[in-house]
């Protein structure tokens, strides 16, 4: 198996493991392996879900290959604590609350509870391996949901992913998509931020935005949400109003980001003197 296959190999098993079962590790199962066989607990997680995802590591070499190769450096165990203490999470205290078909609210990870922590990082040997976390207590994050599905989460892989965009951004600012306001609330706070916009197509998510988060906002400088696409924005009106960065984030995953990422790449034309971040691009980018 070469190396394009063991990635594909291992991202099609984890997507299957996250998506049916992400919490099938427990506590209880992780201290049943470290008490019985004297293992740490970081193996003791890698070797739940390597059998979860059906890899044979003692008797088949390439899965005891697949498994030395990428678990090692994938799986990660994490502190609650950044991401507790983050502004943001430590600003906003909002209600759940409903607006049709948009919705916000609290999720939660249970402890050993496995998820997405960043983008994957890439090997000069042309290993992707995928970021994977867990923490050992359990964690509570917000959320917004349309339809009950997940759009936005203020959890490590959001927080974390975000990170690079909000050390770029500088000046005055525009934020393509609005979700929970992670992004301009952050940038907010920037000493070399001047003014912060946000375009979003959705006013009942504008609705809630205004009602039980902008209140915790930042007021020490300019602030303002356009209701309108972003693309008719981006041909209409981007390249009037002299943005020095802009970052879009307008998709739920890659699987639904490389159309629109690459339309949106095309509008950089017309504010040919800004600079532009994509949300997950480098992860956008292997499915191109």
């Amino acid at each position: 198996m070469d190396i394009q296959e063991s990635n594909d190999r291992l991202f099609s098993l984890l997507a299957a493991y996250l998506s049916e079962a992400p919490d099938f590790i427990t506590a209880e199962s992780v201290k049943e392996l470290t008490h019985n066989y004297g293992i740490d607990e970081r193996t003791a997680v890698a070797f739940l879900l390597a059998g979860a995802m059906g890899l044979d590591i003692v008797d088949d070499d390439q899965d005891k290959k697949l498994f030395t190769d990428y678990f090692p450096l994938m799986l990660k165990k994490l502190s609650t604590d950044p991401y507790e203490n983050d502004e943001y999470m430590r600003a906003v205290k909002f209600k759940p609350c409903k607006n049709q078909d948009w919705e916000l609210n609290f999720g939660k990870f249970k402890p050993f509870e496995l998820f997405v922590r960043d983008e994957p990082i890439f090997l000069d040997d042309g290993r992707v391996v995928p970021m994977i976390g867990y923490f050992d207590k359990e964690y509570r994050f917000p959320q917004v949901l349309q339809n009950g599905r997940e759009w936005m989460m203020i959890n490590p892989d959001e927080l974390d992913t975000q990170k690079p965009y909000i050390q770029k951004a500088h000046g005055k600012v525009l934020t393509f998509g609005l979700g929970l306001g992670y992004y301009a609330f952050q940038c907010l706070l920037k000493d070399d931020v001047t003014e912060v916009v946000v375009v979003e197509l959705d006013e009942k998510v504008i609705s809630l935005f205004n009602q039980n988060i902008l209140p915790y906002f930042p007021k020490n400088k300019p602030f303002r949400i356009v209701n309108q696409d972003a693309f008719k924005y981006a041909e209409t009106q981007m390249g009037k109003e002299g943005f020095d960065y802009i970052f879009t984030d307008i998709w739920h995953d890659p699987s639904d980001g490389v159309e629109l990422y690459l339309k949106m790449k095309e509008c950089e034309k017309y504010s040919p003197t800004s600079e532009f971040g994509y949300w997950i691009e480098k992860t956008i980018k292997m499915y191109i």
